[in-house]
């Protein structure tokens, strides 16, 4: 029976191996088809309008006579929401993976952990709607702007999209930390506070940087929820407590309406490659802190 078993499970395990080769290649190939068709479509603009005037141009007047595709306030729109919800996301972020993982008893730890990744299932044109009835005129009020749609409240809602993220990733990275490390600090005499602040979250740095990464990959990449509430105004922003406007929402917005084949329809793609060249520096930056923390 072991002999006829053995060479029917060598068999599987074979399948099973070259369908899971086939299908990670399957993935390399779209993404390279992919980005092959971003690159045709995006780099189609420099062929009348020039590179210079796209990425300093301050003016995204793409259907005035003559048109302006400059890309620079809607760049500084998003740098500006990002940093926005960085700022109030990572140290909030650290704090609640902080008590989930070391504080919290068992019990809580559970209920929390799962409402967390529930947050995270929640889709985003369901968060940018109750931010366009709940934050926007909450924020009008407080701040007396003449309108909610501001980049704050881009940046509110931002962080809390990109907490789930954050938080359960620096949970998994703190968890991973041996219990050694605990438990060697604790008898050298160190209150549990120390340990977790001089031991635990320098040993799990590169996680936790990883999990800040993604983070920034989460917000930079969202459309829907800054479309509904930042106020969409093509603008060098000043402030976050006035409208702007983010690459993403501007080629949610004008794809639809952009002739296929202009060059209107040719700078949303090229938007869309400066926004995989960011995506594209962020990981690689995450990568090579993370292989430098290991070393």
């Amino acid at each position: 029976m072991e002999s006829v078993r053995k060479p029917s499970a060598k068999v599987l395990e074979f399948v099973i191996e070259k369908a899971i080769f086939a299908a990670g290649m399957l993935s390399i190939f779209f993404v390279v088809l992919i980005f092959i068709f971003l690159l045709k479509e995006g780099l189609s603009l420099f062929a009348e309008y020039p590179l210079g005037r796209f990425l300093t141009d301050h003016r995204w007047y793409p259907i005035s006579k003559p048109p302006h595709f400059g890309v620079l306030p809607l760049l500084l729109g998003s740098l500006a929401v990002t940093l926005g919800a960085l700022f109030l996301a990572v140290p909030l972020g650290i704090s609640v993976a902080i008590f989930i993982a070391e504080v919290a008893p068992s019990w809580l730890r559970e209920i929390l952990k799962t409402t967390v990744e529930f947050l995270a299932a929640i889709p985003s044109i369901v968060l940018g709607f109750i931010g366009l009835v709940t934050l926007v005129p909450l924020v009008k009020q407080i701040f007396h702007t003449p309108t909610g749609l501001t980049g704050v409240s881009g940046s509110i809602m931002l962080a809390f999209m990109a907490m789930p993220t954050i938080v359960s990733m620096m949970d998994d990275a703190l968890r991973a930390v041996p219990n050694s490390y605990r438990a060697g600090a604790l008898a050298l005499g160190a209150t549990k506070w120390q340990m977790i602040w001089r031991v635990l979250l320098p040993a799990a740095s590169s996680g936790m940087v990883a999990a800040v990464m993604l983070g920034i990959g989460r917000v930079i990449g969202e459309t829907m929820a800054v479309m509904m509430i930042t106020g969409n105004a093509a603008n060098i922003p000043t402030s976050l407590l006035q409208p702007v406007r983010t690459m993403t929402a501007t080629i949610a917005a004008e794809m639809g309406e952009a002739v296929q084949g202009s060059d209107h329809y040719y700078a949303l793609f090229a938007i869309g490659i400066l926004l995989f060249l960011i995506t594209f520096v962020i990981n690689m930056t995450a990568s090579f802190f993370i292989k430098g923390r290991r070393k």
